[in-house]
């Protein structure tokens, strides 16, 4: 934490005049005293933030808020940094909140708990659980904050539940002018339903006020088989059989994953009669799993040819060679360690949300294109994709999984997001295409670009919505149009342009997506980040540099 000066001699001397001018109020301005290289999880996308800060307390916040709108800076909040873009990438200021992340109340009788934004998810079911309490649901990692995860619109995979927002009772965010506000869905439920997804673009949500549940134990199977009888059940039985079920699809094997969850019961639990137990270390958690599968896909980019066979080999080795119950592994275990999944290796991600039924007529014109199939080839569907796939090969699995929001929240309620990506009117499937970057290195022959250029083209010929913390390239003007968000999109920038008029939250990835680009550059926002430029990584990836609009006088 620095204080004196000397301690933020890296920082441009008018930046730093400043907030040795304000240093006299007693609040620490919480800045690291050594520049700070910010790097995506996956290592997609590095930056070099001006500033690097970690307050401890609100009145921090705040001051670094204020300061912020004096220094003519942008401020971007980061946690763990989990998305594959560059969102969270800076040249401005960057404030992480891993040290705001106290539990401040919890209720075992309401499962109400009060939180500092900065809490981890993992740290927050090491809270819950001591007070046999439990997150409702949650999607493959622990990693990201609460904050993270609700402005990102994290979400698991349930018929019986949606986005882990819907838990969220209200918030405190401190506002670009530093005032922090309270917000629930019946006070201020505009600037509410903005925050619930709000992608950085709203401001600093310093506390979540969420309603966790009874502490459960999740017994679950999976077991993999041929994509033909997942079609086959989709209607009747796939999605409905238990409460929490996902799937994984292997376009070369024609061969599908299905994971399956129910919850013990707890007297079943308390007497012994169900025990929680591992399942046996699987092959990709094996060290020698990890590294077999890690080098074969590094050898993929030079041979891609090969991918369908590492496809066969190694889920095969990880799942079965057979089909049916004699693949079958399972496990009861509490629900926190349920959740998870090893998300192995460096990867782009590139995910959409359809309506559920259209779910088969996704995956098989998907496999259609890819197995370049003719009239009369067995599986053969007109795809209509109008891209080539030739010399095209493609990494296992697609990720499968389920919501809907429309079970408790809505519009009407005061609590979907504005911008959520499901549907309004019933279930959304998830269908999340995965690019592996063996070593931190992309795959070879623009091979992404190609599949997300094709896989994307397909979502919006079924309807769907991209993943707002995943890859895709959407404009606004798409996002805006009635056939998208329509009024939903503007009412967010709405609210988004009273809270923040001069952009203290608005980069070129809010510039991009979100506000579109300026008819001309004396419009843009006072305190916006500009420009980001991407040049290769030494170590793989992006470093990616931006700059503010306006500069300290």
């Amino acid at each position: 934490m620095a204080s004196p000066t000397e301690d933020l001699s890296h920082i441009p001397v008018e930046t730093r005049s400043i907030i040795t001018t304000e240093s006299s109020d007693g609040i620490p301005f919480p800045a690291s005293p050594i520049p700070h290289t910010h790097r995506t999880w996956a290592r997609t996308f590095s930056s070099r933030p001006e500033v690097y800060l970690q307050p401890s307390t609100l009145p921090q916040i705040t001051k670094i808020t204020n300061l912020a709108r004096r220094c003519r800076r942008r401020l971007v909040v980061v946690g763990s940094g989990h998305s594959p873009s560059n969102l969270t990438c800076t040249s401005s200021w960057m404030v992480n909140l891993d040290k705001y992340s106290r539990v401040l109340s919890i209720d075992p009788t309401t499962g109400i708990c009060v939180l500092q934004s900065g809490i981890r998810l993992w740290q927050l079911s090491e809270a819950l659980i001591k007070e046999g309490l439990a997150l409702p649901s949650m999607g493959s990692i622990n990693e990201q904050s609460i904050a993270g995860a609700i402005s990102t619109g994290t979400h698991g995979s349930s018929l019986k539940h949606g986005l882990i927002s819907e838990g969220v009772e209200s918030l405190k965010i401190v506002l670009a002018n530093g005032e922090e506000v309270f917000c629930s869905p019946t006070e201020r439920s505009d600037l509410f339903r903005a925050a619930l997804l709000s992608l950085g673009a709203i401001g600093i949500i310093t506390e979540v006020t969420f309603r966790a549940v009874k502490a459960f134990s999740l017994a679950w199977e999976q077991s993999i088989d041929s994509d033909s009888k997942l079609f086959a059940e989709w209607e009747s039985k796939l999605w409905k059989q238990s409460e929490f079920v996902r799937v994984w699809w292997f376009p070369y094997m024609r061969r599908a994953v299905v994971w399956k969850a129910d919850k013990v019961d707890e007297n079943d639990l308390d007497t012994g009669v169900v025990k929680n137990y591992d399942p046996p270390t699987s092959f990709q958690d094996s060290k020698i799993g990890y590294f077999v599968y890690h080098n074969l896909l590094a050898l993929a980019r030079w041979f891609p040819r090969i991918t369908p066979w590492v496809e066969w080999l190694v889920f095969g080795l990880q799942y079965g060679f057979g089909n049916g119950e004699t693949t079958t592994t399972r496990a009861v275990q509490p629900s926190y360690k349920a959740f998870l999944l090893n998300c192995l290796y460096s990867q782009f991600v590139n995910e959409w949300a359809i309506p559920l039924a259209k779910g088969p007529e996704a995956l098989q014109r998907l496999a259609a294109w890819l197995h370049r199939l003719q009239p009369g080839d067995e599986g053969y569907v007109e795809h209509k994709i109008p891209f080539s796939a030739e010399g095209l090969w493609v990494h296992s699995p697609v990720e499968v999984r389920v919501s809907d929001t429309t079970v408790k929240t809505s519009g009407e309620r005061g609590n979907r997001p504005w911008l959520d990506i499901t549907p309004e009117d019933g279930p959304a499937l998830y269908l999340n295409a995965t690019m592996y970057r063996p070593y931190h290195k992309d795959p070879s022959y623009n091979a992404t670009e190609r599949y997300y250029e094709a896989f994307e083209w397909l979502m919006r010929d079924l309807g769907g919505k991209p993943h707002w913390a995943k890859t895709f390239a959407v404009t606004p003007d798409e996002f805006a149009s009635k056939q998208w968000y329509g009024e939903n999109f503007h009412q967010f920038r709405k609210v988004r342009d009273e809270v923040d008029p001069l952009g203290m939250f608005v980069g070129p990835w809010q510039r991009k997506f979100l506000l579109g680009e300026p008819a001309e550059e004396k419009d843009r926002l006072a305190l916006e980040e500009v420009g980001f430029e991407q040049k290769p990584a030494k170590e793989g990836g992006y470093v990616v540099t931006g700059h503010q609009n306006v500069v300290v006088a």
